[in-house]
């Protein structure tokens, strides 16, 4: 029996302009080739030689490492070929190539291969990164600064002098940020779950919440407070700029049963008075309950970030469960990419698969006019994101 035609290749030039809406800085130098794997991961690999117990993960290189998952393979077919190598050359070759271009040729060459015209980047990671500024010269795009709430939290506690001046710090610091920036990101999901109280903490509850977490941290340490986290979020909503929330999967700092959408329930309702848009994030293995609050709250939005890049060759299955309830001019494509610029390319391309094999057989099928294909399409690569952050 005959082969079947694979569809043709959705490349660059025979899709429309992406935005990325949710991203991260790259490395600006590395990672060395026996750490690169450790970028296919959500996990917390052990360094190469640790002794692994019964429970820990697999080591990087033994044998593939993270190089045998659905993005390590992503990586070895859509991003070797930028490098000048065949498809799914073994991870050795790719890896001794990487070496041999250099950090800002790779960087360069995956950005520009990505078909990403505009990034929206949270600036709240840390580490030897590139900025947006950096960023969009590398890829020759736009970029565009995303705010991350508990980054301004723990900058203003380790300025405060005491509770009055940190809340007033974190205030402004809102304020001057909602000046700039097109949007603000939350980790609550990380750092005390997605079921909060949904009303805004009053005055005395915020100051007692500040006076216990300035009294125990530590130099440098990370707002976990629910009290505060919920300051924090309605400090955002009140900003009216989209606040982004991640959601589902994610690393192990996080309990993934803490992180489902639905949990977003009360607040979502909450906040819809201010009208200021709330973006699911990554939503993954929740993608169908995210699709749903999409639905029925208007200013819910979902994308699918990293859920995509870590299913690889399953993401055309993802996609279309969010595709079955989101309503089409609300859902957005990110790629969380962070730390190798692989990680924007392989969003982008497993994107444009995706979407390209699922529209065109809904349009044969004749559920979908070609047309109507065609503007969802341009919605979801872009199209909303430009118009939700006024790009």
């Amino acid at each position: 029996m005959a082969a079947l035609a694979a569809p043709p290749d959705p490349g660059p030039g025979a899709f429309p302009a992406l935005v990325d809406q949710h991203c991260h800085g790259v490395l600006r130098s590395g990672p060395e080739p026996d750490a690169f794997e450790n970028w296919l991961t959500e996990a917390h690999p052990a360094p190469r030689g640790t002794p692994r117990s019964g429970s820990s993960p697999p080591e990087a290189g033994v044998p593939f490492g993270y190089f045998d998952t659905q993005l390590g393979f992503a990586v070895r077919r859509w991003c070797a070929p930028v490098l000048g190598l065949e498809p799914h050359c073994p991870p050795e070759r790719y890896l001794a190539r990487r070496a041999e271009l250099g950090t800002a040729e790779v960087t360069g060459r995956m950005l520009r291969a990505s078909g990403i015209t505009a990034f929206l980047v949270d600036t709240g990671l840390p580490g030897q990164l590139l900025t947006p500024g950096e960023l969009a010269e590398s890829a020759d795009a736009e970029a565009h600064e995303i705010v991350r709430l508990e980054r301004l939290a723990e900058r203003a506690a380790d300025a405060a002098r005491d509770t009055h001046s940190f809340l007033a710090e974190v205030s402004e610091a809102v304020r001057e940020s909602s000046r700039t920036a097109r949007g603000f990101k939350s980790v609550a999901a990380y750092r005390c779950g997605l079921e909060l109280a949904p009303a805004p903490p009053g005055t005395s509850e915020i100051y007692a919440a500040a006076d216990r977490w300035l009294a125990s941290r530590v130099p440098g340490g990370r707002l976990s407070d629910p009290v505060l986290e919920r300051h924090l979020l309605w400090s955002a909503v009140r900003t009216g700029l989209p606040l982004q929330l991640h959601t589902g999967f994610g690393d192990p700092d996080l309990r993934l049963d803490r992180c489902d959408p639905l949990l977003l329930t009360d607040f979502i309702r909450a906040v819809a008075p201010y009208g200021a848009p709330l973006v699911l994030l990554h939503c993954y293995p929740y993608q169908r309950g995210a699709g749903y609050l999409a639905a029925v709250f208007p200013h819910v939005y979902a994308d699918f970030g990293l859920a995509l890049s870590h299913t690889g060759a399953r993401a055309r299955e993802v996609l279309a469960q969010l595709l079955e309830l989101t309503p089409f001019g609300k859902l957005l494509f990110s790629t969380d990419a962070h730390g190798i610029p692989e990680l924007f390319l392989v969003g982008a391309r497993l994107f444009r698969e995706a979407m390209t094999e699922l529209t065109r057989e809904w349009v044969r099928r004749g559920a979908w006019a070609p047309s109507d294909a065609e503007r969802v399409v341009l919605m979801v690569a872009g199209g909303t994101a430009r118009r939700l952050y006024g790009l």
